[in-house]
């Protein structure tokens, strides 16, 4: 039994899969607390505007969104060769794993400090409380973990039901499309959930400004899952040569519900 599982490529892969996907995951969820200038990225200097009323807009993401995209693409992946359920089992997986990461987090930033060397072991480097760098980092706002991992969940069972509608109707052409097009629905209610949870509940925001730094950081992601649509066809390339023309096929079948031939 073990070294059927140990040895089973469709097997192997899913681990390798399941793997990256819950670590992306975690990884986005912890480098999330950083702002960056997209502009400054490419060497511009930012210009705002304005939105639905909203001044002062400017093309500031949070570093998570960095390895969002990716978090798509192996829901896709998994979505063509294995099927929804394991789309929803690596999803629950992933969202239970960030919550146990969260709550040591909090146990960590609650433990007392060693203040005769930590606490200020870097205040020739600019931090002068160590404690302070610490829980800030890692001490995000519960209204931004909840939204954030209500997003996550949201989203993920989203694209798995459009993916499959758009299989359904165009069978096993159009990659591009039912990748692309699920992608693109489900990152907009991604974008709008984790903003409405966090800033409209948490901290009162108004519907327009939600609705406007919405469409601003959703602008980001739509052009990533474009950028990003080639990459799918290099996975499934590389996948299909490893598993074999018929393994990938059977897979596929599989994956819609239907008796491979």
């Amino acid at each position: 039994m073990v070294h059927k599982i140990l040895t089973d490529k469709p097997t192997k892969l899913f681990l390798i899969i399941a793997s990256f996907f819950v670590a992306n995951a975690l990884i986005a969820e912890c480098i999330g607390g950083k702002l960056f200038s997209l502009e400054k990225v490419f060497g511009m200097i930012p210009q705002p505007f304005s939105l639905l009323g909203e001044d002062g807009l400017t093309y500031t993401l949070t570093c998570g969104v960095l390895l969002w995209p990716l978090e798509f693409i192996m829901t896709d992946i998994v979505n063509e060769y294995y099927g929804p359920k394991a789309v929803r089992r690596i999803s629950y997986i992933a969202v239970g794993l960030i919550c146990y990461a969260f709550v040591m987090f909090y146990l960590a930033i609650g433990i007392p400090p060693d203040t005769s060397f930590w606490t200020g072991s870097q205040s020739q480097n600019g931090v002068p409380d160590m404690q302070a760098a610490f829980s800030g980092i890692f001490g995000q706002g519960m209204w931004i973990i909840a939204g954030s991992l209500m997003a996550f969940l949201v989203s993920q069972l989203v694209d798995v039901w459009v993916f499959h509608k758009i299989k359904k109707a165009t069978g096993e052409k159009k990659v591009w499309l039912r990748a692309t097009g699920s992608t693109i629905v489900s990152q907009l209610i991604d974008s709008f959930i984790v903003l409405f949870i966090a800033f409209k509940i948490g901290k009162d925001w108004s519907y327009q400004r939600v609705i406007a730094i919405c469409l601003v950081n959703y602008s980001y992601k739509f052009v990533m899952a474009l950028v990003l649509t080639p990459l799918i066809y290099l996975i499934q390339k590389m996948m299909d040569d490893y598993l074999g023309e018929k393994t990938a096929h059977d897979m596929k079948q599989a994956a819609m519900g239907r008796v491979a031939e």
